[in-house]
Formats: C-alpha cells, sequence, structure tokens
C-alpha cells in the first residue's frame, strides 16, 4: 500500500505545460527517441496508436510496442512502449524515459486517479515529462517540487467568430454536439446542405473514430460532427469549431462546460501556424428558448488561455491490500493525505465490487490471490455502458469461470462468433463492438484465456471487422460524397468542372454520378434526393457545352451508324435529335434542332449540322422520284394541265385514283411527258411506278409524309384490312398492290381487244380471259374476278351439261362496259349480301332467271342451275367510285 509515498526516484522531472497546439506531444517524441528506451502513456488507445505509428516509422517495428486494455503488440526487444495510462507501468518499467500526456485528466471522477497515480509515480530513469494544460502547474509544483515548469506559446491564435447558420458554416469546421442523437441531426444536416460530415464519438471504436477522422483529413468531406471527444488529442487540420450546446450532462447531473473545457475543444481549430475561430451554431438554443453564446468572460479565457488553475487532483489507492474483500474496498475508499489531492469519487469498477460483495458470490472470493483475481474481474471496463447493475451482472458470469482456473476457449471463441455479424444499423454495430472490445480485453489478460493468443487475434479481427462495417454505415448515412465534390466545384469555371462522360452515357464527377446524357438531353440521377437534383442540374448544365461538344464529334465520328428517321425527324438513342422540314420540291431538306442541342457551342454545332445534312442527303436518295416529279412540276414548259395532275399525284404521294387525277383536263399529246417521269395511266390508278417499291415506301412513312399504313416489304397481295396501306386497293376480300392490279387489268383489255378484231363489227362481243395471272400472283379467283369487275368486265356463266351429256363444258365468258354515271351508287358495306347477288342489279338478275326458261334454272332434263359466282366491282364499287380510302390521311 503505497498511501501518499510518492516516488521520487529517477532522473529529471519536467512539467511542459500549454495550450492546445503548442506542440507538446511531438516534443516527447523526439525527447524519447533520444534516449535509449521510454515509455509514453495517453489517455485514449487512438492516440496511443497514432505515437505508435510515429515512432515506428522511426525507430522500426521490433523496437516499439503498443499496449493498450484491448491490444498488445509487443516485438521481444521492444524499447520503446506507446500505451494507454492504464495499461502503462504504474512506476515507469525502468525506461530511460517516461511521459504522461493530458497530465490534467487526474481531475476527471472517473479517471483521474489512474493519471494522479501515473503523475505521481512514474519516472523515467533519465527524464521525465508530464504534458498538460496550464491550469495544472499550482498542483505539480505541489506535488512535485522539484519539477522544472516549462510554458509552451499556442503556434497560432484563436479568435471568437460568433454565431453562425449551419448552412453558412467555413469549410474545415467542426460542429461539436455533447449527445448522440444531437450528433447524427447536424451530420444529417450537413449532408443536406453541405455534401456530408465525419462522425467522432466516444461510443465509436478507435478503429472507426480512424477511419472517420481519415474521412475528415482526406478531404473527402469538410466537415466533422463530434462530441468532445474531439478535445483530446485529436490532431484535425480544422480551422472553425462551432459549438451546437454550451452544457452536457456528465454522469451525475447537466452543467455548463467550464472555460477550460471549452478551450480544450476549441482549441482543436487552428493547427501549428494556422490560426482558428471558435463560434456557436444559431438554431440550437437552450430549454428556456434563450440562443446559446460565449459570455465576454469565457471568450476573453479562450483567446487569452487564462483560466482558473486546478486545486485538487483525484487520488485512490494504487496498491491496495488483498487480504479480504471489506479490506480491499477500505483501501480503494481510504481518504489521501495530501492537501492536493482529494478521494476520487466511486468509479464503477468499485461500485462493481461493492455491489458483487454483498451477494453470495463474494462468499466464494477467499485469500490474497483469489481477491486480487476478483478485483481485476471487477476492474473489467465497461465498454457497453450498460451501468453498474448489467455491468455487474456480466462480472458475475465472468467470476464463475475465473474462480475454476481459466475461461475455456470453446466458450469465449463461441461469444466471439456471436458478435461476427456485419448486418444492422449503427446503433447495433456500435453495440457489437461494444461487446467485441470486453472481450478482447479478456482476452488479453495474461491467466484468464486458454488458448489467449489465438482467441486475442480472433477478438481483435472481429473488431475490425465490426469497425469497417459501422465506418460503411456512417459514411452511406451522413457522407454524400457526390454532393460535397459539387459543393466544392460549383464555384470554378463551368470548362474547369471535372466532369466526365462514360462510356454507358452518364456524366461524372470524380466518379460519382450526376446524370446522363439521352442523345443531347441532360437528366438528373433519378437516385438524387429532392433537395440534390437543383445542385446537380446546375452542375450539369455547367459543364454541358464543352460535354455537348464531345458527344458532337463522338457522334460524327462513328459515323452515324445509330441514327435513324422516325415521326419525321432524326432520332438518335431514342430521342429526337432535328426535325426534318421537307421542302414541296424534295430537294434539300432544313433540319430544325430541338432545345436540348442549344447549349452546344456554335462551332461544334456547324460541323454536326453538316455531317447531319450529309447524311440526310443519302438517307432520302429513294424519294428521287419524287424529286423527279416535283421538278417538272416547276417546270413552266411542262404545261399546266400536265403541272396539275403532277401536283395532284405529288400529294397523293404518287398513286391517285383514275376519278381523281383530272385526266378530263389533260391533252392526250402530255401522256408521253408524264410516261417519261414514270407515270402509269393504268385502268383504275394512276401512279408513279418507282414509288411503289419498299424504300420509298418506308422514308415517306418514316419522314411523316404518309401516314395511311405502311406495308414494309409491299407484298404483292395482302389480306383484307379496314385501313388499307399505301399503294394498295381492294380486290373483294383480299388487298392488291396498284401496279399488280395494273397489269392483270392491261392482260384482261389485251384479251378484249383481241376478241373484238374478230368479231368485227359486232357490238361488245363476248371473250374469254384465263385468270392464271392473278392467282400466280396470289389472288383468289373469287377476289380477281372481283378486280376485273371494277374495271367494267362482267363474268358470264356457261351453261352446265344436260345430264347424260357428255364432253367438256363451255368455258365462261366476258363483257366489258364502260360505267356511267348512274351505276355509281355506293353501297353501305355488306348491302349486296342481303341479297342472291352482289352486284348493283343483282335482284333485277335474280328475278329475270326465275321468268327465263333456259338460263340455268330449268329442271327435267333441261340442265341444271348454274352455280352463283360474285363478278362484281370490288366491295360492288365500279371503275370510277370513290376511292378516298385509299388516299386517308
Amino acid at each position: 500500500m503505497t498511501r501518499n509515498n510518492f516516488n521520487d526516484s529517477g532522473g529529471h522531472v519536467r512539467a511542459v505545460l500549454g495550450p492546445t497546439n503548442t506542440g507538446k506531444t511531438h516534443l516527447a517524441i523526439e525527447r524519447m527517441c533520444a534516449h535509449s528506451s521510454g515509455m509514453m502513456g495517453f489517455p485514449l488507445r487512438l492516440l496511443a496508436r497514432e505515437v505508435y505509428d510515429r515512432v515506428r516509422a522511426i525507430k522500426g517495428d521490433a523496437q516499439v510496442a503498443l499496449i493498450t486494455g484491448e491490444e498488445r503488440i509487443e516485438p521481444p526487444d521492444a524499447r520503446y512502449f506507446c500505451c494507454t495510462a492504464e495499461a502503462m507501468d504504474r512506476l515507469g518499467g525502468g525506461h530511460a524515459f517516461v511521459a504522461i500526456d493530458e497530465a490534467q485528466i487526474g481531475a476527471d471522477p472517473e479517471r483521474g486517479h489512474i493519471f494522479t497515480d501515473r503523475l505521481l509515480n512514474a519516472r523515467g530513469r533519465e527524464e521525465t515529462m508530464i504534458l498538460g494544460s496550464a491550469t495544472l502547474e499550482p498542483l505539480v509544483r505541489q506535488l512535485i517540487p522539484g519539477a522544472e515548469m516549462v510554458e509552451r506559446p499556442r503556434f497560432s491564435t484563436l479568435t471568437h467568430a460568433g454565431s453562425a447558420k449551419l448552412s453558412r458554416l467555413p469549410r474545415r469546421s467542426a460542429v461539436v454536439a455533447f449527445s448522440s442523437e444531437q450528433v447524427y441531426a447536424m451530420a444529417e444536416a450537413l449532408r443536406r446542405f453541405r455534401g456530408g460530415a465525419a462522425v467522432v464519438m466516444g461510443a465509436l471504436s478507435p478503429e472507426t473514430r480512424n477511419k472517420q477522422v481519415e474521412l475528415f483529413q482526406s478531404g473527402e468531406v469538410d466537415y466533422i460532427v463530434a462530441t468532445d471527444a474531439i478535445g483530446m488529442g485529436l490532431n484535425l487540420d480544422l480551422q472553425h469549431v462551432a459549438f451546437a450546446a454550451l452544457t452536457k450532462f456528465d454522469g451525475r447531473r447537466k452543467r455548463r462546460l467550464t472555460p477550460s473545457e471549452m478551450a480544450q475543444i476549441a482549441g482543436r481549430a487552428g493547427r501549428h501556424q494556422t490560426d482558428g475561430s471558435f463560434g456557436v451554431l444559431t438554431g440550437g438554443g437552450s430549454r428556456s428558448g434563450a440562443p446559446i453564446e460565449f459570455s465576454e468572460e469565457e471568450i476573453y479565457a479562450i483567446e487569452e488561455h487564462r483560466f482558473a488553475p486546478l486545486t485538487k487532483l483525484h487520488w485512490r489507492e494504487a496498491e491496495p491490500r488483498f487480504d479480504t474483500l471489506a479490506t480491499l474496498m477500505g483501501d480503494l475508499e481510504s481518504r489521501p493525505e495530501h492537501e492536493a489531492l482529494r478521494a476520487a469519487p466511486e468509479a464503477i469498477d468499485l461500485a462493481v465490487l461493492k455491489r458483487l460483495a454483498s451477494e453470495p458470490i463474494a462468499q466464494s472470493v477467499k485469500g490474497k490471490g483469489s481477491v486480487r483475481r476478483f478485483w481485476e474481474a471487477c476492474s473489467l471496463p465497461d465498454f457497453r455502458q450498460l451501468g453498474v447493475d448489467p455491468h455487474a451482472r456480466f462480472v458475475a458470469r465472468l467470476w464463475q469461470d475465473l474462480q475454476q482456473g481459466y475461461i475455456g476457449a470453446d466458450f469465449v471463441a463461441a461469444r466471439i462468433a456471436e458478435l461476427d455479424r456485419m448486418q444492422g444499423d449503427i446503433d447495433t454495430l456500435q453495440g457489437r463492438i461494444a461487446a467485441i472490445r470486453s472481450w478482447a480485453y479478456i482476452c488479453q489478460r495474461p491467466d484468464w484465456v486458454l488458448a489467449r493468443d489465438e482467441m486475442a487475434a480472433r477478438a481483435r479481427a472481429v473488431e475490425a471487422k465490426l469497425s469497417d462495417a459501422l465506418h460503411a454505415r456512417l459514411t452511406e448515412r451522413f457522407v454524400n460524397r457526390r454532393t460535397a465534390i459539387l459543393m466544392k466545384s460549383l464555384g470554378q469555371d463551368g470548362g474547369s468542372l471535372p466532369v466526365t462522360l462514360e462510356p454507358d452515357d452518364s456524366l461524372t464527377v470524380e466518379g460519382e454520378t450526376i446524370g446522363k446524357l439521352d442523345g443531347f438531353r441532360f437528366s438528373v440521377d433519378p437516385d438524387a434526393g429532392v433537395a440534390d437534383r437543383k445542385m446537380l442540374l446546375a452542375a450539369g448544365e455547367k459543364a454541358l457545352p464543352a460535354i455537348l461538344a464531345q458527344r458532337a464529334d463522338q457522334l460524327l465520328a462513328a459515323g452515324m451508324e445509330d441514327l435513324a428517321i422516325e415521326g419525321g425527324a432524326i432520332v438518335w438513342q431514342g430521342r429526337e435529335l432535328a426535325r426534318i422540314v421537307v421542302p414541296d420540291d424534295f430537294a434539300a431538306p432544313r433540319l430544325e434542332f430541338t432545345r436540348e442541342t442549344a447549349a452546344i457551342p456554335e462551332d461544334a454545332k456547324a460541323r454536326l449540322e453538316a455531317g447531319l445534312g450529309n447524311w440526310l442527303t443519302v438517307q432520302l436518295e429513294p424519294l428521287a422520284p419524287l424529286r423527279k416529279l416535283a421538278e417538272a412540276a416547276n417546270d413552266p414548259e411542262a404545261g399546266s394541265q400536265a403541272r396539275a395532275l403532277l401536283v395532284t399525284l405529288i400529294d397523293a404521294r404518287g398513286v391517285v385514283g383514275r376519278e381523281k387525277a383530272g385526266l378530263e383536263h389533260l391533252p392526250k399529246e402530255m401522256r408521253p411527258f408524264l410516261r417519261k417521269l414514270g407515270v402509269t395511266f393504268g385502268a383504275l390508278d394512276i401512279f408513279a411506278r418507282d414509288l411503289l417499291k419498299p424504300a420509298p415506301r418506308q422514308l415517306l412513312h418514316k419522314l411523316a409524309l404518309d401516314t395511311r399504313p405502311l406495308q414494309e416489304a409491299m407484298l404483292p397481295v395482302l389480306p383484307e384490312s379496314d385501313a388499307i396501306p399505301a399503294g394498295y386497293r381492294l380486290a373483294g376480300k383480299q388487298l392488291i398492290r396498284v401496279d399488280l392490279a395494273e397489269k392483270i387489268l392491261r392482260a384482261a383489255f389485251e384479251a378484249r381487244a383481241k376478241a373484238n378484231e374478230k368479231a368485227g363489227k359486232e357490238r361488245n362481243p363476248r371473250f374469254s380471259l384465263d385468270l392464271s395471272l392473278p392467282v400466280s400472283i396470289g389472288l383468289e379467283e373469287d377476289n380477281a374476278r372481283r378486280l376485273l369487275g371494277s374495271a367494267g368486265f362482267r363474268l358470264r356463266r356457261a351453261r352446265e351439261l344436260e345430264e347424260g351429256a357428255f364432253g367438256p363444258a363451255a368455258p365462261d365468258s366476258w363483257t366489258w362496259r364502260p360505267r356511267r354515271a348512274s351505276d355509281e351508287r355506293r353501297p353501305k358495306r355488306g348491302e349486296a349480301r342481303k341479297g342472291k347477288g352482289r352486284g348493283p342489279q343483282s335482284g333485277k338478275r335474280n328475278a329475270d332467271a326465275k321468268r327465263k326458261p333456259g338460263r340455268g334454272n330449268q329442271k327435267g332434263g333441261k340442265g341444271k342451275p348454274a352455280p352463283r359466282h360474285d363478278t362484281g366491282p370490288a366491295r360492288a364499287r365500279g371503275a370510277f367510285d370513290g376511292l378516298a380510302d385509299l388516299l386517308k390521311g
């Protein structure tokens, strides 16, 4: 039992005191590396790891050790030790140099007694350094009278900057809050306003805190939201610290921060020679509704680094007696004898000890070894921060195994495996990390766990995985990397924005997608939130001219193979690029670019327009016959009658019925001129034969110059349809292309002409027609007869052989007569089918057939009735009936 017998042995003791950013820790590292061996104690595992990495870079891996409650890296030949204060040797371990960082924590109610003990007892053989706040000076003078006092000034100036809105915080700022709920709220707001923030809280594992700090230090985010843990030695490139509150709950009550606590946090602003500032956030306020603000005295104290000195340090017996539990508790609750010390408040380890000492489990704790081991179990840190009762139950369960000797490796492995799950939200992962830290601490004890090294390695591996998962969750929730990048870039000139057009047509800024180009139309990333859309749109539009110029050059370089003509426009990647305006002469079409191309720079747009014009000229080549007709229609020497017919034919896109062509006004001597242009004067239609090919018909449809249904392959014959495709006409229950219909009708007229030559003066003689031609084209015989009927041809059925007669039947015969105006009655569809026949005079023929013998209606050996065939015009129409449905649209 040491009581107040301070360790005065060892070398020179130097107290290096001063505010933050004075280089105290850097000085201590330099001094330790100048000695043959050394040990430094830190308040946080995070700081111990940081200094361990720095010293290792100087001295090499084999000479530097890291010892904390949960981690132990100790090479056999290690001479330099970086430890947490609790894990360092309380006497200094006999090293040449010993340093204690942040020694003013000795005034902390929970952990202060540890730092006080190290300050009083840890000594180096050659040199001891005590690092801390200037408020510690009076106590160091009292407790270590021979210590040398070294005061170091702050490298940079710290000034009060007043209040600011969260959305107006300068870059490289920290927001300090004092509850996890407030930390999350601030981080979420910064995500919306500034693209995100790193998060640092005491509840995070050291690995997670390291990753979050690196997120800020690397510049990926410009803001960090933290609890007062930020004030404990974290070295950050901060320019401003904003307090979201000036009060905190210290475990017992809610109180206002002391000026020295405020300065410890605010002092993180400004590193080395860079000045810093501090202030408060507007909109925070107190419960009374008053805004939070620093008092004049607090501002003066923080800026000038003048604080009331510490008057007491907390102390607890560091080497209690282990005779009995009662003796142990008595020593731990004993009071110090030095006036500069005060008894430490009851920490959680002592509270757990007292709680378990009153339970039956304490009856098994007998003898010094058992009492010491029981106290070590009660000293297990409450990483889960559950409070005395839950933590005491955990220790009691742990003691059940420890009192038997060792904790089984299988049991520890099972507990670690239970925590090896990366699913869950932020709070769930934090809970698992706290639990795995408890097992990592247990596995580090030298005599607690079988297969200690293996179990410790497993625990560290799971903690690392959980820390990575937690870092990912925090980053996913509180960092919008895209917004953060754009916030830095939006002030730049549009041409210098780092916007990249990716092969999949997406636009990215440093790998983050901001939108996509559909053709030349920029659309914001659909996954962006409402708050981000305006900013993404602004970023995209700023860089759009350069991107669209690149896009236009890509289109031209690729040979424009992906272009198409649809609906009267040039379409690329499913979007309109330009409307095609075809002039009346079908010569050089004009392009009307869509609104999306307005942002293309003029030189790039001129190149694009020229390239599209050349491409379009090639695409419109199938319309050369129509262009030829248009040129002739504009030729004054063609004559007004021929020009009128040409205009009618052009307007009908190459096919017009005879009755609508105005042939009565066309002199016959003009027909050869029109035939040279490719115009065919058919029995039913006037048409330009070259325009009946698939290519021109498809192109007319794509240009929206012919809105009638399209038959892409222009097949000879089609099934009947209510909507007749362009270039076809009705033939009964089928449709036939007009040039093939003309071929069939021309053959019929040639047969009639031959019959007339043979008949001499006989008027309207009968003649025979061979229907093999229409059948070979694809027309059914009945439909061929209907087509012929449309041109004035009438079938005359031959009588069938009488009963008992032998020999070939007489062939059917045909007659022809032109249609008269009185015949041009247009019955409704299906009207003809209601009677026995289908022609306009079918009723009269049926009546005559009943009265007259010898017409195939007699019985008793005079002949059988001939079967009725539909020989009328297509759909009961004559050669000059209206054919408006052929030109719909």
